[in-house]
């Protein structure tokens, strides 16, 4: 048989084949510009393709829609897919009163883009530990939520819905509860924790096999809290303070009752040393210790004496009860002379010129708000975003910041396997951009959509969320107030 007429009978067999089959996805993102945070690169013209809560494929448009067919397709030609925004220092709380308020916060993480958050203790850990297992299952809208549950404290704490511990048996006790629970971590604070139990709580913790934040006490040094396994530093504060060039000396002034904690706190402040701060956040970072800088709360109580909020329109978003707690650090901050005054913001300035030495020490960066119960005109969902417009404002690259809120979280708990890249076989939780966040940070307030673990949130469904959000807390003020 000849070559030509062999060639015509084969092209004849495959004429007659049936087409491969197209595989199915539940969900089609075509013409997509997606970003790989990890690297700051652009893949243009892209389509991604999910199936329940995973990712699939990801690759050149035409050829994903060729292998592909889907139930949901969406179009994001000129726009930007990012993974799913993390905020890592929320809190739910106020009392039982407010758990229905608190509750109703958690759809308003979603249409900000945020598709998990780490609960760092409230007075509420029981239902929110019931919350994480209904969102789990679907049976609650919310972000993915990992909690630490009750926070160990000691003796009559400031904070409520703690774990009070006052002997090393207490704080075994209060480890083996969390255990109990399947808390996501351990967070301790130290309103009346004594300093050598938070050590060693921070240890035990850490030998049950826990990751650790909390608050260090004034009465210790930064350094001894990260000998005992601390895993996170909380709030930008505790940075400045190892930053101090004789923080063990005043340190040890304050624990003898030499100096007041207002004295302590001035001091620390002046001592603060660059070398110094450069050579503390180097360690940090050798030994894997994150800090999450909370940078929004800080602004905002700094400068309450400019910004009262009241014409905030997000306060529309927030429960009357929850408002009401606001009026503590309101109150406080209203007692503040003009000295009282000059010294909050000279010491935001400060706290605020530490985080770029954070980001050149290698030290990685938790983005997370502080949002909650409390923290006064610090918002759920879009929190999130000023915090990150002010890691731009003070050094860091967009990338940088962007990886803050996308891959540090994930790479805390040790699920980078899982979350923190548009890539196969990772969560399809996928936030889809009006801008590039790569040039202007405030572009990832510009949402398009939201896939939440493969449930797509077109703008409509996003602002309908918002719309139900206003309604629930206008009915709850006329019922206040009728």
């Amino acid at each position: 048989m000849s070559f030509q007429r062999t060639t015509i009978l084969l092209l004849a067999w495959l004429i007659g084949q049936p087409a491969a089959a197209a595989e199915v996805a539940d969900l089609m993102i075509r013409h997509a510009t997606v970003i790989d945070v990890g690297r700051a690169q652009l893949s243009r013209d892209q389509g991604i393709v999910t199936r329940g809560n995973t990712i699939l494929a990801v690759g050149e448009d035409a050829a994903i829609a060729a292998k592909w067919r889907a139930a949901g397709i969406v179009d994001a030609q000129g726009r930007f897919v990012i993974p799913g925004l993390w905020d890592m220092h929320v809190h739910f709380g106020g009392g039982k009163d407010l758990v229905d308020e608190n509750r109703a916060l958690l759809p308003l993480y979603v249409a900000y883009g945020i598709t998990t958050i780490r609960d760092c203790s409230g007075d509420l850990p029981e239902e929110v530990l019931g919350w994480r297992g209904e969102i789990a299952s679907g049976a609650l809208l919310g972000p993915t939520l990992y909690s630490s549950g009750p926070k160990i404290e000691g003796l009559k704490p400031v904070w409520k819905g703690t774990l009070e511990a006052g002997s090393r048996a207490d704080v075994d006790a209060a480890i083996t509860k969390l255990k109990g629970l399947k808390v996501d971590f351990v967070k301790i604070t130290d309103s009346t924790l004594e300093p050598q139990l938070f050590l060693y709580a921070v240890a035990q913790a850490r030998a049950a096999g826990f990751k650790v934040s909390g608050h260090i006490p004034l009465a210790i040094t930064v350094e001894q809290a990260l000998d005992a396994g601390l895993s996170s530093i909380e709030h930008i504060d505790y940075a400045l303070k190892a930053g101090a060039r004789n923080e063990a000396a005043i340190v040890a002034d304050f624990a003898a009752g030499g100096i007041t904690r207002e004295e302590a706190d001035r001091r620390l402040d002046a001592d603060f040393d660059k070398a110094t701060a450069m050579a503390a956040y180097q360690d940090l970072a050798r030994r894997g210790v994150s800090v999450t800088p909370t940078l929004n709360g800080e602004r905002i109580l700094a400068w309450l004496d400019q910004d009262t909020h009241a014409s905030d329109p997000y306060l529309a978003y927030i429960g009357p009860k929850l408002r009401k707690t606001y009026e503590w650090r309101i109150q406080r901050a209203a007692k503040a002379d003009a000295d009282g005054i000059a010294r909050r913001h000279a010491h935001y300035e400060q706290l605020a010129a530490v985080l770029p030495l954070l980001q050149q020490a290698g030290v990685t960066i938790l983005a997370g708000t502080d949002a909650g119960f409390l923290n006064s005109f610090n918002y759920p969902g879009i929190g999130l975003h000023d915090e990150l417009a002010l890691y731009v404002d003070n050094g860091l690259a967009p990338a940088q910041a962007l990886s803050a809120a996308t891959r540090s979280g994930p790479a805390w708990f040790g699920k980078l396997d899982r979350y923190g890249a548009i890539s196969p076989g990772k969560a399809a939780d996928i936030v889809i951009l009006d801008r590039n966040p790569l040039e202007d940070i405030r572009a990832t307030r510009e949402v398009r959509a939201v896939v939440l673990r493969g449930t797509l949130y077109d703008r409509r469904a996003l602002d309908q969320l918002l719309a139900d959000a206003r309604a629930r807390v206008a009915a709850w003020n006329r019922a206040l107030d009728p």
